[in-house]
């Protein structure tokens, strides 16, 4: 240290300190409402399931006994069935078409128009892509029928209802996950490839060695996102099929619904909740663990 350094007078240390009031502040809004239309009504929820409680009264204490009727009540496990179908025929389809058309509108001079013409579908309310398909697979006027010369009733056959809402809902949401796999894309560095390119690697080799590898985490992200958000299913249903035909594609939030609003069994749908979000929960813990072996 020099002398003009020792002479300088030292200025005195700020000390670290975080001032949370401002923060606690702007946070407040946020978790006032949060509280009172998320927190508040899941602590309603879970009390009511331990109720006797209709739709718009008050019952008595029953403690788990709407539980034990669940476990033995087979339209809820039937519902819990037809959920998961629904997951099987939806979520590897979406996972894989989204990522093939990224691959596919990620280059050339129209994919902006290509991009957009996949993405739309996803921006449109719920009851009208509903009934779009309703009027394509109309069986009597639909223009699949006409093309294929048959009179299916696509959603009036208990064994194609399921599989038709499917493929309604590939068609309606895959857009959003295009565009995830667009991010993830075009986060892959250019001298990756060109590297590559260099070593001779082509086509799927490239694919498998190079954009698979890095896509990964993107892919369990989008995994993850549509095993949730198809085990959520009910707006579809509901349009398209009413559950039916015969209680085919009833799934949970349809039966909660049936339960809730048509039986007036609030104290029994609050079970059906508590339990469907335990299912909700291992699934989040599934995305979790998902996403820590992406990144290892």
């Amino acid at each position: 240290m020099t002398v003009l350094e020792q002479a300088a007078p030292q200025r005195p240390r700020k000390r670290a300190s975080t001032r949370w009031g401002p923060v606690v502040l702007l946070l407040l809004p946020f978790l006032s409402v949060y509280a009172l239309f998320f927190i508040w009504p899941a602590i309603q929820t879970v009390l009511l399931s331990f109720t006797s409680s209709g739709l718009t009264t008050t019952g008595a204490f029953v403690g788990l006994a709407n539980f034990r009727t669940l476990i033995s009540d087979t339209s809820f496990w039937d519902s819990l069935w037809h959920t998961v179908y629904f997951s099987l025929l939806t979520v590897i389809p979406l996972t894989a078409i989204g990522m093939m058309l990224a691959l596919l509108t990620l280059g050339g001079r129209l994919r902006r128009v290509a991009q957009a013409a996949f993405f739309v579908p996803y921006v449109l309310p719920v009851s009208v892509a509903t009934l779009i398909w309703q009027w394509i697979l109309n069986p009597n006027l639909g223009v699949v029928n006409a093309v294929t010369g048959s009179q299916t009733a696509w959603f009036s056959d208990p064994t194609l209802a399921m599989p038709a809402v499917a493929a309604v809902t590939v068609w309606w949401t895959v857009g959003f996950n295009m565009l995830l796999f667009l991010a993830g894309l075009q986060n892959i560095s250019k001298d990756t490839y060109e590297a590559a390119a260099l070593d001779g690697a082509q086509g799927v080799q490239v694919f498998r060695y190079i954009t698979w590898p890095a896509l990964w985490p993107t892919t369990a992200l989008v995994l993850t996102l549509q095993l949730v958000a198809s085990f959520k299913i009910f707006a579809q249903v509901y349009l398209l099929t009413g559950g039916g035909p015969f209680d085919s594609t009833r799934v949970v939030l349809q039966y909660l619904y049936d339960t809730a609003f048509t039986n007036t069994d609030a104290g029994y749908a609050s079970a059906i909740a508590v339990a469907f979000f335990v299912v909700i929960l291992l699934l989040t813990l599934l995305q979790n663990a998902l996403l820590s072996r992406s990144r290892q």
